[in-house]
């Protein structure tokens, strides 16, 4: 199962960022789990949705406690952002980006604890949640995420989000992080947000509050709302039950990452 979660191209590119052991001066101590066999129990856990506590220790060899902890260590580490970037650089090396159009969008899932960055949702009778918002190239891969509570505006994201998007390789040429056109929907129709998207060079396609229906900007942004449905597939995304918000965008993460990494290995 562990070579299955992960596999051994996913490992080489995770061993490029994880951090090294802490070695005890005294020596001593218990022995330390396998980096890949607590990296497969971590994909484990966002993928089935499964507490910490119901992680099948038999399958990995770590504990749920063990997992937990050593999650919450690579965490703090930025583990989960680098590994992301990683990917996309390889996919950007192999031309597998596509800079013409992207989109942004956000969707809402409800907070089983308060915490941070969690919000009364207006659309969802006031119930505390958080948003996740994401920048998608044209065909559906995630370039840039980040959480919010439920009850921030949608175009509050847009500036952190582009500015978010990380220098990326190209198969020629020097990297890459501005989108040649970016399309949003109705959430995002403000001047000064395309006046700032003008300033750097980037088109943009934002549909008009009473004007034009979003749907006609569907021809180009269906492919963020399919990954928005590639996100479900995270079943530990279905709700937040993370009360820090690190840990939660941890694992909207690993979720880009794994939606990446598929690509990779077409």
């Amino acid at each position: 199962m562990v070579e299955r979660l992960v596999p051994d191209e996913l490992w080489e590119l995770f061993q490029r960022v994880v951090p090294q052991a802490p070695v005890r001066p005294q020596g001593g101590g218990r022995r330390r789990h396998g980096d890949r066999e607590v990296l497969a129990a971590i994909v484990f856990v966002a993928t089935s949705g499964c507490t910490w506590q119901q992680l099948p220790a038999a399958s990995f060899g770590p504990s749920g406690a063990t997992a937990h902890r050593r999650f919450a260590e690579w965490t703090r580490a930025r583990v989960w952002a680098k590994l992301h970037r990683l990917v996309l650089d390889e996919l950007g090396a192999r031309g597998e980006l596509d800079w013409s159009r992207c989109a942004i969008d956000s969707v809402n899932m409800r907070a089983l604890k308060k915490g941070d960055l969690t919000g009364p949702n207006p659309v969802d009778r006031g119930k505390y949640g958080s948003k996740i918002h994401l920048i998608t190239e044209q065909t559906g891969l995630p370039l840039s995420v980040g959480i919010s509570g439920a009850n921030l505006h949608d175009s509050q994201a847009l500036i952190p989000l582009v500015k978010g998007i990380p220098p990326i390789r190209s198969r020629r040429g020097r990297r890459r992080r501005k989108p040649g056109k970016l399309h949003a929907d109705k959430g995002y129709d403000y001047d000064h947000l395309r006046r700032w998207l003008r300033k750097r060079g980037i088109t943009h396609r934002i549909a008009r509050k009473g004007i034009e229906s979003s749907q006609r900007l569907g021809r180009h942004r269906w492919t963020i709302e399919r990954t928005m449905s590639w996100l479900a597939g995270c079943r530990r995304l279905h709700r937040r039950y993370e009360r820090k918000a690190e840990h939660f965008l941890a694992f909207t993460s690993i979720a880009c990452t794994l939606i990446c990494y598929r690509r990779l290995t077409k």
